[in-house]
This record gives structure tokens, sequence and C-alpha cells, in this order.
């Protein structure tokens, strides 16, 4: 893609690798880079830190936690927004969804930490604290809400799926992440620890969630009308901002001289006592190195994280070259997304060959004992199951697609009904017997004790609004609006069938009069593998 004239949205563009990234993005000319940090002050020290390299390029800036939510919000909404199911409102609530859909952007490139920024939210602390109010009898709401707020998994989903929406909203057409091995490129030997067992628990958390955020975007790189995904994983040290001689600053707090007496160690021992040794107004001054977002390290630090078999270190700037290569179709190398793609183990011939045969004899088995094998409502969602048994029902009541496209809505309904009411009204019991309701044109249903959808409810009002929801999400449906629909599902493939010419045998077209089978038979399992890919955009792009 094109750098130059392009709206380009950086975030974490404050940190190491984000300043980087700016730099070498102005060299391109950009249209306009806007900023992000978690604090608008840092966003502002970066513009101003860039402004000399820009040019015509605006630099415009913005803050925000992008894991958070619009406005003020409490631990306990907090933790509800990870977990509640996301509807299509839900999605303006966010603050990251907010800043894509307003500022537009063509390319997004992510520099922010998301596995450490997760991770150190330490669920084995709030777990630890859970389980010892638990032993005493004395839990309380807030160690319950810090226990959820430090779930990793269902915020790390949470993440991605507004991240995704968002960009599809925006028209986003890239987007670069910088990731992590959460380790250095160390293995489970690391021997950097954060004063935990070796190797520490919360850095293999970092490790863990920085995987599954890869696989996260290795299924949005195949998805349909997403933008085009990559992530650069650095497995090594990143290093450096600046070299300097000055106070030494440890998590937020300068460090100060101190004056101490030796002094027994006694019988009793406290981590802190102030009479320990006097603290002096001057503070620690030492020569330092700044790796950004990692801190700093004194020389010695640094000599020993970078020496030979220890974590070694890449540079920013290198980073950001690779990025901006990718971005302008280059092929580092170093893309996690295409090595995934290059190392998974996809569709294989065999296993074509072997699908034929597993139908034949399927099909043989369910002639031989009369029974029909249409959906157990294990392969999930339940609308699936919901569409098989609606397409098994119009192949026994029509046979034939051609059928049911020169029959009318009404005729269609009448069909389906006098079929299910009549001898064949076992097939509606088969599909009320794994939990599918039928719902007829008159309104009575045909059900089973248990119903899938809706789950786990108890005499629960019915309303209009809440019986279409069940119907689409996993009840047969033979009222006439959806019988209109079947019959438009057909002529659509019956357009694409003829879209395909009788003199056109190359391997071009997929679903061709061979495909659909020349009688034009109802195979359910086709033409809802049709539906989903068509209808519900479900379907797969790479092999």
């Amino acid at each position: 893609m094109d750098i130059q004239g392009s709206k380009i949205l950086v975030l974490g563009g404050y940190g190491l690798v984000g300043t980087a990234v700016c730099r070498e993005l102005l060299a391109r000319q950009p249209q306009e880079i806007q900023i992000h940090s978690l604090r608008l002050d840092e966003s502002e020290q970066a513009r101003e830190e860039l402004g000399s390299f820009a040019g015509d390029t605006v630099l415009s800036v913005s803050g925000g936690d992008i894991f958070g939510l619009l406005g003020e919000a409490g631990p306990k909404e907090l933790a509800r927004a990870q977990f509640e199911m996301l509807r299509t409102d839900d999605f303006q609530r966010f603050r990251l969804y907010e800043l894509l859909v307003q500022g537009r952007p063509q390319i997004v490139i992510d520099c922010v930490n998301t596995a450490t920024t997760i991770a150190y939210r330490d669920i084995f602390k709030a777990s630890n604290a859970v389980a010892r109010a638990l032993d005493a009898g004395g839990l309380d709401e807030e160690l319950v809400e810090t226990l959820l707020e430090s779930l990793y998994i269902p915020r790390l989903i949470r993440h991605t799926q507004v991240a995704y929406r968002g960009m599809v909203d925006a028209g986003t057409r890239v987007y670069m992440k910088v990731g992590t091995s959460g380790t250095g490129g160390m293995g489970l030997n690391i021997p950097y620890t954060h004063s935990e067992e070796r190797p520490s628990r919360v850095l293999l958390s970092k490790s863990a969630l920085a995987g599954a955020q890869s696989m996260l975007l290795f299924l949005m790189a195949r998805t349909p009308g997403a933008p085009i995904t990559k992530e650069i994983k650095p497995a090594a040290a990143i290093a450096w901002k600046k070299i300097e001689h000055g106070p030494i600053r440890r998590r937020g707090e300068t460090l100060y001289k101190l004056e101490a007496e030796p002094r027994p160690v006694g019988e009793r021992f406290s981590s802190y006592d102030p009479d320990a040794a006097r603290v002096l107004d001057d503070p620690l001054e030492a020569v330092y190195i700044d790796t950004g977002e990692n801190g700093i390290f004194s020389l010695e630090e640094f000599s020993t994280l970078t020496t030979a078999e220890q974590m070694e270190f890449v540079t920013p700037e290198e980073i950001a070259r690779y990025l901006i290569f990718e971005i302008e179709g280059g092929n580092t190398g170093h893309d996690i997304i295409n090595a995934l793609d290059n190392a998974v183990l996809g569709p294989t011939y065999r296993a074509g060959l072997l699908r034929h045969w597993a139908l034949e004899r399927m099909n043989e088995l369910q002639r031989e004992h009369g029974t029909r094998s249409v959906a157990f409502e294990m392969l999930g969602p339940a609308r699936i199951t919901k569409l098989l048994f609606e397409a098994h029902l119009m192949h026994h009541a029509f046979a034939t697609m051609e059928v049911v496209r020169a029959a009318t809505p009404e005729e269609v309904r009448d069909g389906l009904d006098e079929m299910v009411r009549g001898e064949r009204r076992f097939l509606a019991e088969e599909a009320a017997a794994v939990g599918i309701p039928v719902l007829l044109a008159s309104g009575e249903v045909i059900r089973g004790p248990k119903v899938i959808v809706p789950a786990d409810l108890t005499d629960e009002p019915v309303t209009p609004e809440k019986l279409e929801a069940w119907v689409h999400d996993g009840w047969v449906d033979l009222r006439l609006e959806n019988c209109r629909l079947w019959i438009d599902r057909f002529e659509r493939i019956r357009g694409e069938i003829d879209g395909v010419p009788d003199s056109d045998s190359s391997s071009r077209h997929l679903r061709n009069r061979r495909f659909w089978d020349g009688q034009h038979r109802i195979q359910p399992g086709k033409v809802v593998g049709w539906i989903l890919s068509e209808e519900e955009h479900g379907g797969r792009v790479k092999a």
C-alpha cells in the first residue's frame, strides 16, 4: 500500500517503537499521523519531538485507555463489558471503537504491548486473595470484582472483537501489530522474574496471551472484509531511547542516597523499617539507558541483559523499517501471520477423496435403516441445525429446488404445514427431539421437553421481539415470510447456475451445474453451506 497521502493511526505512538515508526512514516509523507497514547500529554510530547520531521504531514494527538469504556466506568461495568454478549449498539461504548470510526485511518499500526497490559493485571494475585477470603469466610464484593476484571481471555477476545469491528466500520485497509514473545526470545529457563518462582507465572501469562493474540490475528487475516493483517513479533529486548546521567527513578519513584550503619539482623525482620537508615535529600544519580516501556537499566544491567546467550536486543528502528516494508508490499520474512499461514496444516487431497466415500457410506446406511441423519445440534450454533431441518423438510415436501421456485410462498407454506400435521409429522418431531422447536404458520409449535433456544429460561414472558429472536437463532420456521425467503434462496442459486455458460467446463466455477446436481435435488448440507458462505458471510478464504 502507498503510505504517501494516507491517514495513519499509531497506537502507542509515544513509546519506543511507536516513536521510531512515526519517524519512518514521516519520510514517506502521509497525509496525517494520529499519535495515540494512554495519556494525552504523552501524545503531545511525541508530537513536539516529531514536529521538526513532519513537513506537510498533519500530526494529530489523542489519549485514553484503548481497553476501556467511554466516560466514567466503575469496576463492575468494566468487568461486565468483557463478559456480556456483544450487540451492534455496544461497540459505541468502547474507546477503541470511537477512536477508529472517528479518525477513519487507512492504516493502523499497533505498538501497544497488549499482552503485558492485560497479563500484568495479575490473575494469580487476585485469585489468591479470593481463595484466602473464602478460607476465612469473608469474601467481599471488591475481591470478586478485582478477580473478574483480571481475567485474561475475555478481555483479549473483547479487545479483538472491538478492534476488528472498528476497523471494518472505519474502512481500514491495513493493520500492523508489534507483538511480543513475552520472554525476550528466551525459553522457560528465563532467569529474569518478577520476584516469583522461576519462570515467573506472570511472565508466562504474558507469553500465553501474546500467542493467543497472534492466533486471533491469524483468524482476522482469514476474515473476508477485514483489513490486511500482519504482525512483527520481536524475540529480543528492544533498546534504546536515550543514554543519560541523572536521578534514578524506579516505578515512578525517585531513589535517594542513604546513610546506613551496620546493625544486627535481630530476631524479627520487616521489609519496611524507616529506622534502618537515614534517607538523604540527594537523589541517587548514575548513568542509565532508557529502554522505553521496559524502563531504565544501569550499565551493568544492560550489559548482562544483552550479552551472548541472554536476551540480546533489537533496535526500534529495525522494527519500524520491517513494519513499513511490509505495509508497502515487501516480504521481510518476519510476519508471524504469514508464517502461521505457511505452517498450519490445511485441508488435504487425501481427505477430499475420503469425504466422498464417507458421504456415500452414510447414505447407504441411512437407506438401509430407514432413518434420517439431519442434525444433532452438535455442530453449533443452533441456527445451523434449524437451517438444516428447514432444508430437510423442503426436501421431503418438494424434492427439488425447481419445484419450490415454481411455487408461491403460500403454496410452500401450505405444503409444509400439511406434511408436518399429517402422516409425516415425525419429520418435525425429529427436529424437536434434538431441541429445535418447529413453529407452524398458525403460531402453534411442535417442541420437546427441552429446547436449546432460548436456554435456561423459566416462565419467561413471550413478546414478539423475543419470539423472532428465538426463531432466528434456533427454531424451524414454517411461516409465510420464511417460505418466501427459501424461494428467494433457490432463485439466487439458480441465478448462480445460469451464470455459468454451458460451454465452460473449466475449473473456474466451484458451484456449477454438476455441484448442484442436474436434477436440482434439495441437498441440505450443500444448501446450508451456501447460506453460511453467502448470507452469513462465514466462508473460508484461505486453504
